[in-house]
């Protein structure tokens, strides 16, 4: 039908099936979901295209093996990877990750080669930069969902906090995602009125603690997975702000060249997100402890790069 563009989903588990169910409920969009398990696609998408029919939405949606059912996709959103596992070295996981984002890039760009990429896979910062050298798209076309889901988190545990509607709080991170995320406390508003005087330090502390520690949390809690339902909200936030062209900005992972002090990397900022992908970095004011701890993020970012660059 003319009028929806497709928006491609690699990775068919909880965060990727979950991403293809609310994008394909917002009626706007076709949806390919592509996994390499034959079945659990096609499955997923099934159901989907069902409750399609209750929820009002004439969006197609596509569960597949091939990569030849995501051409011409305007968007594809990455989610492939392997959590670490115990015993196994952050360098391991590196390197089987960056691997597949290699070889998930290299199907995508031959054949949606003028695609928005949204890179999901962990390490994020690092798949990102594997996914820009891999397709050779222009940076305002590869952005790594990073700092939307800690903002999310943050925000709702000030709102409970605070016992205010989550609309009322604005926060901004940056750096990496998790414990490496850069909270700036002094861009953290509710209703406008700064943070800091809304809560004593110690307060504002625990929740910020408790939001780098937000992933680990529910892995704790599950067991036997991770979080899924506010990842995919943040990964459709990024997706509905790019094809509707809403000029929003949101902390993402972006390609830096000179902005912060960081060059070559791509770090947690905030990113005006419109139809062209990353349409500008947002350059804050920092304190000169807010830039230590953006360097330090970004540091071991650049490490990271540097291992992948010798193993892809």
């Amino acid at each position: 039908m003319v009028g929806r563009e497709k928006v491609t989903v690699i990775g068919a588990g909880n965060v990727g099936g979950t991403t293809a169910q609310r994008l394909a409920e917002t009626g706007r969009y076709d949806v390919v979901l592509l996994d390499v398990v034959d079945g659990v696609p096609q499955g997923k998408a099934l159901d989907l295209l069902q409750a399609g029919a209750l929820l009002g939405s004439d969006g197609q949606i596509v569960g597949t093996t091939d990569y030849r059912a995501t051409a011409g996709s305007s968007l594809v959103v990455i989610t492939s990877g392997v959590p670490r596992k115990p015993g196994m070295s952050r360098e391991q996981l590196l390197e089987i990750n960056a691997k597949i984002v290699r070889d998930v890039v290299t199907q995508v760009a031959a054949n949606s080669p003028e695609a928005i990429l949204v890179v999901v896979t962990n390490p994020l910062d690092v798949m990102t930069y594997v996914a820009h050298k891999v397709s050779k798209f222009p940076r305002e076309r590869v952005v790594g969902m990073a700092g939307v889901l800690d903002s999310a988190r943050f925000r709702a545990f000030i709102a409970a906090e605070l016992k205010v509607s989550v609309k009322n709080v604005e926060t901004m991170v940056l750096g990496g995602h998790g414990d490496a995320m850069v909270p700036l406390i002094r861009y953290t508003t509710v209703a406008g009125v700064p943070l800091s005087e809304r809560l004593p330090k110690d307060r504002i502390d625990a929740l910020v603690k408790r939001t780098q520690d937000g992933g680990a949390e529910i892995v704790a809690l599950l067991k036997t997975g991770s979080a899924y339902y506010a990842p995919s909200a943040s990964i459709v936030a990024m997706v509905e702000a790019i094809l509707l062209d809403s000029k929003k900005i949101l902390p993402c992972a972006a390609l830096c060249k000179g902005e912060y002090g960081v060059n070559g990397l791509f770090v947690g900022v905030p990113v005006k997100l419109g139809r062209r992908g990353v349409e500008e970095i947002v350059t804050l004011s920092l304190t000169a402890y807010e830039q230590t701890a953006l360097a330090q993020s970004a540091a071991v970012v650049r490490e990271h790069c540097d291992l992948v660059d010798k193993m892809i």
